[in-house]
């Protein structure tokens, strides 16, 4: 484990200027990722009255993007002032892998939430409220943090068993929702071709699909490369450790990725993302026009 939180220090010692292209590459990540998302939580927070379950799961989803562009520059000022800190490097990792599980959970109940909003439609009514949505979110975020914190605990008291127990994180907290991914994305592009399901509107099943293949390509570029390396490290151990210290700095880079990947979900979610950004965006413009229609008037 004390081998494990010195990764950033190995890598700026033995590969520095690929160090240095990674925190450049986490520098933009961490910006561009913490204003697309603040922009979501404020649309989804202040300017969508109605706050449906896939809005819920959403806004949840922004949160811990957010919290996840945070750790990045706590990562850097770390390397620079408490490197020798154990436990300031244990409880940053905690929050990083918290959040990043957090994340793939959340993109999961969104998925699955749109599916049975276009495919079960009458038989999800009961499920697909408020109360019950707030409930899983609840649920999700103890079960990640008490995983993820058991894993660690026992990977440092119990070193000899940590690559085991890692495989029960990743099959519990990734590759089981990979799989759901892909059961319902699968089911809902076979079920939206049927006459039964023609009365959604034909936006509404391509926002779906959209929505699903975004969720699943996202899973690819950002957690699918951090996983197989962990996959592999456990396969054989003795893999050399240049190799696996160059791919774990990656794949980890990779999987920051998707804070600014998943505002691109959202535009999915609901119908007035898009427009209610650009009109943020735009709220300037009338003001100097209706200042200008104003003052003709008085000239006239």
């Amino acid at each position: 484990f004390s081998k494990f939180i010195h990764q950033d220090t190995e890598l700026s010692t033995e590969f520095y200027n690929l160090w240095i292209v990674l925190m450049v590459v986490n520098a933009i990540i961490f910006l561009v990722g913490v204003v697309l998302n603040s922009l979501a939580l404020y649309v989804f927070c202040f300017r969508t009255k109605t706050k449906t379950t896939s809005v819920i799961y959403t806004i949840n989803l922004i949160v811990t993007d957010l919290l996840v562009g945070f750790s990045l520059p706590v990562r850097i000022i770390m390397f620079y002032s408490a490197g020798d800190c154990q436990h300031c490097s244990l409880i940053h990792i905690f929050g990083y892998f918290v959040n990043m599980y957090c994340s793939i959970l959340f993109l999961t109940c969104i998925c699955v939430d749109r599916y049975l909003a276009i495919v079960q439609v009458e038989a999800s009514r009961k499920w697909r409220n408020p109360t019950c949505a707030k409930g899983i979110c609840v649920f999700i975020w103890i079960f990640a943090t008490v995983v993820t914190f058991s894993i660690l605990t026992m990977a440092i008291q119990f070193a000899e068993c940590c690559l085991s127990k890692i495989l029960v994180l990743m099959v519990c907290e990734y590759f089981f929702p990979l799989i759901i991914i892909i059961f319902f994305t699968t089911r809902i592009m076979c079920a939206l071709s049927k006459p039964s399901l023609m009365h959604q509107s034909r936006e509404r099943r391509m926002r779906a699909v959209q929505l699903l293949i975004t969720v699943l390509i996202i899973f690819m570029i950002c957690f699918t490369p951090f996983h197989v390396r962990q996959v592999a490290i456990s396969i054989n151990p003795d893999m050399p450790h240049n190799v696996s210290l160059l791919v774990y700095h990656v794949t980890v880079t990779l999987s920051s990725l998707n804070s600014c990947m998943d505002p691109i979900v959202y535009c999915f979610v609901t119908n007035n993302f898009q427009s209610t950004m650009k009109n943020i965006f735009r709220k300037t413009e009338p003001e100097h026009s209706n200042v200008d229609i104003l003052g003709m008037n008085k000239n006239s």
